[in-house]
This record gives C-alpha cells, structure tokens and sequence, in this order.
C-alpha cells in the first residue's frame, strides 16, 4: 500500500491530505456552535420523535426542492474560481433574518440558507473540473450534504468518507432507465431511485438541521445569533464540498482505487 502513495505526485499527496484533514478532523460538524453544544445536546435529547420526524420531512422536501432549481438555473459550464465569500455573506444574511424572526421563520431560512449552499457546492465542483451537466457530478453536488457528519448526534450513522459515498451511491447503483438523464429529470419522474438518494442524504443532513433548529430555537440567539449559526453552517459544507471534489478530481487522475489506499492510509498528523 505504500507503493500506491509513491505514485502520487508531492503536490497531490498534499492535496489528498489537506482533504482527509477536512473530512475528518472536522470535529463537531459545525464548530461555531461548538459554544453553545451543551445546551443544544440537552434539548436535542428533549426533541420528541415526532419533531425529529417533521425536520426530515422538512429536510428532504427543501433538498428536493433546490437541487431542481439550482440545476435549471446555474451556469454549468463557466469555470471560475468559486465565490466562498458571496455565498457566505448571503447564507449569513439569510440567518440573521431567520434568527430575528425565530422558529416560526425557520423552513423559510433553511430553504434559502439550503439553496444558496447547493449553489456554492456545484460554484466548488465546477472551478475542481467537474461537468455540471453529467448526473455523476450532479448526484456528487448533493452527495456533500450527508458528508463529515461528526457530530455527537450522530453515533449510529457510518461518516466515513468513503463508507458515506458508497452507502448513499446504492440507491442508484445497477438501477435501470436513468443512462444519459440528468438529476433534473429524474426529479421530474416518480418511482425513481433519485427519491430514495435524497432521503438518504436528508437522513444524514438533519442530524445538522436539528442543531440549527434547536440553537434558532434558543430565545437568546436573535439576529446576530441566526447569522453565525448559518455562517457555520455553510463554512462546513463548504470545507466538504472543497475535500470532496478535489478527492474525486484525483480519483480522475489516478483511479478511485489508488486514491481510496491512499487516502486510507494518510496520517492526519503528518505527511
């Protein structure tokens, strides 16, 4: 295994490791809450099932949602360098108004804060090479909403990287009529392993909507509250989005198998 790491070029090895660093050193999956984390376990645990269950609805139908429109809309075949900045200071914006106006605001805010995310993530593939207009690129765009979720909510699901990517890929593995389609139209056709795609990823995305739920719920947060739980928010996904598409830019380069050995056997102390 260490024979496939020499392969590598210096400045690619650097690359996979400063992304494993992303993945998996991310600690809880939003730092900047990381002030308010005891609060927010206890009234997690508080959260009755039905709750919990209303948020992934809620999760699944806004990713549904904007994944649709952000492929109809976005440009897809601009390369530029992604705007980080723009997108947070929108997200950031959104959650001002969202804490300000507290839970009763809160789908409002997460639909937009879910939109403009998704537009910074396909912003990120596209500068790392992707083509926007394959499916294969468009189901990784949503794949980096279910990826680095270390958060302490989160025991019972795999987070590994390449175990997350494997388990949220099945869904449409080996499935039958979506060759030569893209996610846009698949959304458009019921009965399609797209739907079950999403919910896997919703599954694992609202383990991190609950936090922003229950820490917009907290009556001290107001606006300026709001602001840093959504700049925390989209700071992570974009960390992941940056990790993600840079390990499969040199999985194009070398082969998924080589980049997953090497990837498995990267310290993330040193290099």
């Amino acid at each position: 295994m260490k024979l496939e790491n020499k392969k590598l070029a210096p400045d690619d090895l650097l690359t996979l490791h400063k992304a494993k660093q992303k993945m998996e050193q991310i600690g809880w999956a939003m730092q900047g809450l990381n002030k308010m984390g005891n609060v927010i376990e206890s009234r997690i645990q508080l959260l009755p099932q039905k709750q919990r269950d209303r948020i992934q609805q809620i999760t699944y139908k806004v990713l549904h949602t904007v994944v649709k429109s952000n492929l109809i809309s976005m440009d897809k075949n601009a390369k530029t360098t992604p705007s980080n900045k723009l997108y947070k200071a929108l997200v950031t914006s959104s959650g001002a108004i969202g804490g300000a106006l507290g839970v009763t605001a809160f789908a409002v805010d997460l639909t937009l804060a879910t939109k403009l995310m998704m537009r910074s993530i396909m912003d990120i593939a596209r500068s790392e090479g992707e083509d926007l207009n394959s499916l294969d690129s468009q189901l990784a765009c949503l794949q980096v909403f279910a990826l680095g979720g270390k958060s302490k909510h989160d025991d019972h699901l795999d987070t590994g990287y390449y175990a997350t990517r494997i388990a949220i890929s099945s869904a449409v593995k080996g499935a039958s009529g979506i060759a030569g389609k893209t996610l846009t139209s698949l959304l458009n056709t019921t009965g399609n392993p797209l739907l079950q795609l999403i919910a896997q990823v919703a599954s694992r995305f609202s383990v991190q909507v609950s936090e922003k739920f229950v820490a917009q719920a907290i009556p001290i947060v107001g606006a300026a509250g709001g602001a840093a739980i959504n700049l925390a928010f989209i700071d992570h996904f974009q960390n992941m989005a940056h990790a993600h598409f840079s390990i499969r830019r040199l999985e194009r380069k070398y082969g998924e198998d080589q980049i997953r050995l090497a990837y498995e056997e990267l310290s993330l102390t040193k290099i």
